[in-house]
């Protein structure tokens, strides 16, 4: 947890500084008094005693954490933003080096505050500064915008957020660029004017030749003494690597029956990658987002506890005592387990509610058919049956999230949905109304659009029921999904069916009416036998969903 945060706090540290000193290049657009003028302003926060140990703290330890992250690993099987972020990081300090000390330390040793037109001046003559410059700024702004992309993307704003945020990264360098280049312009400009160049450049002579002799040498000094700690790391994984051959091994038996074998030490998520086998990550191995959690199912007894970053990561998920996160747990005797997310787990996954085992909870479960499709199918050629399939359950997904309602579940032509899992089934139980009403009046637009190319209307009906049911992520260990089971799914699957007995466009049980406090008198009530249910069931059968949404207010 505290390395956790270090990474956080110095990167976010990082990360402004960077911004301003982009924006700094970018006023290069206006010209180099522009530049100079915000650079003092922009020094009152970083030239002091709190902002210098804050800004070259941050820095250092960035640095540090980069080569503690590589130590850590076991083997180098890297994603490739894990990989661009690794590299990146490692590089960002040795590169800055020479721009560090050329500037601060100058400053500091030699009191010679470099301002920008000496800088500009310097690095537009030298096409090899300048080349140096733009990579260094290309590194770690990459740096950055990879590591907060994957920070931010298990926050649920950030989806709504991301277009914009895309946006500026990608201009906030450009203006920087582009404005280095027009004050690299304008330098070519005025260094027409004899003796402008000596005179704007003659400040920058020390005035102590013993000070000056060892500023030179504080670049060699510290790229070696960098590229001694990376030897060092490297070396000792090399130790560590032959320390753990010497401990022993574990194996890992998988769902599809293959056995992973791994050094002890090493964590199951290292194990899995290390053999080539895909695995959740959205994390990158560093237990935020539990995407790579697993079910031990044989030998949990003989795993270690949970450190204090799974422990919390598994109390934020509920996850049982037999639940873990593959990125965290380092096995010392074989056990098998159960990947509890397909490979491919999104940051949305991430996101979703509840454990990892089933638990019972009170849900509203939507059942929705298309009609007469194998009609459809029947009619018009299999390419179109599929791109007005493909339309219709992208209408309906859409309509889903518009209301808050969860996608469980897909059977050819029709869903399950679930309502109320984070609004409760209070709330839950209107949403679920409101979601009959978005469905169908999406439908109806559909129906426009494709009326020519259908011949005729595409209809569908729509079960609502709520209940205690069975929640949590179930399926096949390669592609589970969040969804339902239970009584109150099979009641919502049959009042589905009953739309069609009863010719109508939606059937929802009295128990969703009572329960979203809504009176729905104004439509037609049955009492209708279940089957599998020795009781009948009240139930309303509406026809007109114009009707509903006014009984609603929407």
């Amino acid at each position: 947890m505290l390395v956790r945060r270090l990474r956080l706090t110095t990167g976010l540290v990082l990360a402004v500084y960077l911004i301003l000193h982009f924006f700094n290049h970018a006023a290069g657009l206006l010209s180099l008094d522009a530049m100079e003028a915000m650079r003092k302003t922009v020094t009152l926060f970083w030239h002091n005693p709190i902002g210098t140990a804050l800004l070259y703290g941050s820095l250092l330890t960035h640095f540090l954490l980069a080569l503690w992250s590589l130590y850590q690993r076991s083997n180098l099987r890297l994603k490739l933003w894990e990989a661009i972020q690794l590299g990146f990081g490692l590089l960002m300090l040795p590169l800055a080096a020479g721009h560090i000390i050329g500037t601060r330390a100058r400053l500091e040793l030699l009191d010679i505050d470099l301002t920008y037109p000496q800088l500009v001046t310097i690095l537009w003559q030298n096409p090899a500064g300048t080349a140096k410059q733009i990579l260094l700024m290309a590194i770690v702004w990459g740096h950055m915008v990879v590591g907060l992309h994957f920070w931010l993307r298990l926050k649920t704003w950030y989806p709504t957020a991301q277009p914009y945020l895309l946006l500026g990264a990608a201009l906030l360098p450009t203006l920087a660029l582009m404005g280095f280049v027009r004050a690299g312009l304008a330098v070519d400009a005025a260094s027409l004017v004899p003796g402008w160049t000596d005179a704007l450049l003659a400040p920058l002579q020390p005035s102590d030749p013993s000070m000056a002799e060892v500023h030179s040498r504080l670049e060699p000094i510290a790229l070696s003494v960098m590229a001694g700690l990376l030897i060092v790391v490297l070396a000792a994984r090399q130790i560590r690597r032959m320390v753990r051959s010497r401990i022993g091994a574990y194996r890992l038996q998988m769902p599809s029956g293959a056995v992973v074998t791994a050094s002890v030490g090493s964590t199951m998520l290292e194990a899995i990658r290390a053999a080539g086998i895909p695995h959740a990550s959205v994390c990158g191995g560093r237990g935020r987002c539990t995407t790579c959690r697993v079910r031990v199912s044989d030998g949990g007894q003989t795993l270690p506890r949970p450190n204090d970053t799974e422990a919390t990561a598994l109390r934020r998920i509920e996850a049982p005592a037999n639940v873990r996160l593959a990125c965290q747990t380092r096995p010392r005797r074989d056990i098998s387990i159960v990947p509890l997310l397909p490979p491919t787990a999104t940051a949305q996954a991430a996101r979703q509610l509840g454990s990892v085992q089933g638990h019972e909870q009170a849900a509203v479960i939507m059942f929705l058919d298309l009609r007469e499709s194998t009609a459809l199918g029947e009619r018009l050629l299999p390419y179109d049956t599929v791109f007005i399939l493909n339309q219709f359950f992208a209408e309906m997904s859409a309509g889903l999230r518009e209301t808050g309602g969860h996608y469980a579940q897909f059977n050819g032509d029709g869903l399950m949905a679930i309502y109320g899992l984070r609004s409760g089934v209070d709330a839950g139980c209107r949403e679920a109304l409101e979601g009959a009403v978005t469905l169908h009046r999406r439908l109806d637009r559909l129906n426009e659009t494709l009326g020519t190319e259908l011949g005729q209307s595409l209809r569908m009906g729509i079960g609502l029921h709520c209940g205690e049911a069975i929640v949590g992520t179930m399926g096949p260990p390669d592609a589970p999904t969040l969804t339902a089971v239970g009584d109150t799914v099979n009641i919502a699957a049959r009042l589905e069916a009953l739309t069609k007995t009863y010719g109508c466009a939606v059937v929802v049980s009295q128990a969703v009416a009572e329960t979203a406090g809504l009176d729905l008198g104004r439509f037609t009530r049955h009492t209708a036998p279940i089957r599998g249910r020795d009781k009948e069931l009240e139930i309303h059968a509406i026809d007109d969903t114009a009707e509903l949404a006014r009984a609603l207010r929407i």
